[in-house]
């Protein structure tokens, strides 16, 4: 028998990001950075807690307002994919 090789999945934390653009803005706590990024304290909250994701308009933001490329980006909070692929399912249109 051979043993199974199986891959780990890379590990996803936004932590780091978070703490990061925290302190390159020179910000003093989460709150800060909801204001620095126009969004709610919830919002924030679920991202640290993994129940949401860092979507690509936040990472827009976050790019904008530190001067960081958003590969650098992803790559801080644990993203090694080279390239985002969008799903190849066609979206019917309805007719009015």
């Amino acid at each position: 028998m051979q043993p199974e090789l199986t891959l780990a999945p890379a590990r996803y934390d936004p932590n780091p990001l978070l703490d990061t653009l925290i302190a390159r803005l020179e910000l003093k706590n989460d709150d800060a950075l909801c204001h620095a990024l126009d969004i709610a304290r919830p919002v924030l909250a679920d991202i640290r807690r993994r129940a949401l994701g860092v979507g690509a308009w936040l990472l827009q933001r976050m790019s904008e307002i530190s001067n960081l490329s958003i590969a650098d980006l992803r790559r801080m909070m644990g993203d090694q994919r080279t390239r985002l692929r969008v799903g190849t399912a066609r979206i019917k249109r309805c007719r009015i």
